[in-house]
């Protein structure tokens, strides 16, 4: 999707100044209720209609914003940062799938994130930091675990050290090797040191950390998905009969899940009916839930 001239884009030039314009100039945007998120992305997707891709886009410059801010401790300008998620965005934007039941945000994060993050590989090095997904986690988690294990040692890591990060991430220790070394972080000091060139002398490296926290956009987003899921869920097991009911959510929704052979002592039956039971009420469940997802699609506004 080009980038249309209702959209808000960065400043080519001004620094520090021209971001904190553009920061406060996309406040302005009001966050879209469910509703006129739907409808503005059912008329791009269906008619093509570019201003409501525009407004599904400005409103949620200020979630780009925030995930790019995250990402400050790699050394590259806030402005570049929130440049390339704004271009995720717009991706999330072209493929977003509004009956799928899902907001915007939710979708979207995963595009803008991933954005961010192929741009600071590329930025780090003319040969790609990583090439697979493992390497991609272990490039963007490797100062976060070396901090929780305080592993700030100069030169290379204990072999401790290597054992578990290799195990947490899901790589091989000359993996971790090679990528400590590559990101030239055997020099690394106290968070409290202060940053180089900063000539008050007030900067820390402990100010350009990663958060790794959930931001309030996706906190807000995923309360509100499960609230939506949970309800279509307990709607969708009304379609089910009392025996059917049951025994799916023995076998399926409970904390501790109930074997065949317990069920089938439970109604007198045998293990392989109480297995056919199940499959038919899973598929009448999930028929439901796709109707009634519709449905809600549907409703007017209250």
């Amino acid at each position: 999707m080009a980038q249309g001239k209702n959209i808000v884009s960065l400043p080519a030039s001004g620094g520090e100044a021209g971001l904190n314009r553009y920061l406060s100039e996309i406040k302005k945007f009001p966050i879209l209720s469910p509703e006129e998120e739907y409808m503005l992305a059912k008329r791009w997707r269906e008619h093509g209609d570019t201003d409501a891709a525009a407004k599904l886009v400005n409103s949620h410059l200020r979630l780009v914003a925030k995930i790019a801010m995250g990402y400050r401790g790699y050394g590259l300008p806030v402005s570049e940062l929130i440049s390339e998620g704004n271009i995720g965005l717009m991706q999330g934007v072209k493929k977003f799938e509004p009956d799928r039941g899902f907001r915007l945000a939710t979708y979207a994060m995963w595009w803008i994130r991933a954005s961010i993050q192929e741009f600071i590989l590329r930025s780090w090095s003319l040969v790609k930091m990583g090439t697979t997904a493992a390497q991609k986690k272990l490039f963007f988690n490797l100062r976060r675990m070396k901090n929780q294990i305080d592993a700030f040692e100069e030169g290379d890591l204990k072999p401790e050290a290597v054992t578990k990060i290799a195990t947490d991430l899901g790589v091989t220790e000359d993996e971790v090797i090679s990528m400590n070394r590559r990101m030239g972080m055997g020099g690394d000091t106290s968070l409290n040191a202060p940053l180089k060139g900063d000539e008050g002398g007030e900067a820390q490296w402990q100010d350009f950390l990663v958060d790794h926290g959930p931001l309030q956009d996706e906190l807000i987003a995923e309360d509100e998905e499960a609230k939506v899921r949970h309800d279509l869920l307990m709607n969708a097991l009304e379609n089910l009969n009392d025996r059917e009911r049951h025994i799916l959510m023995e076998r399926r929704l409970a904390d501790e899940p109930k074997t065949l052979e317990e069920l089938s002592q439970v109604y007198g039956v045998s293990r392989e009916r109480i297995r056919q039971i199940e499959v038919r009420a899973f598929e009448k469940l999930q028929a439901g839930l796709l109707r009634l997802a519709g449905e809600r699609r549907l409703l007017p506004a209250a």
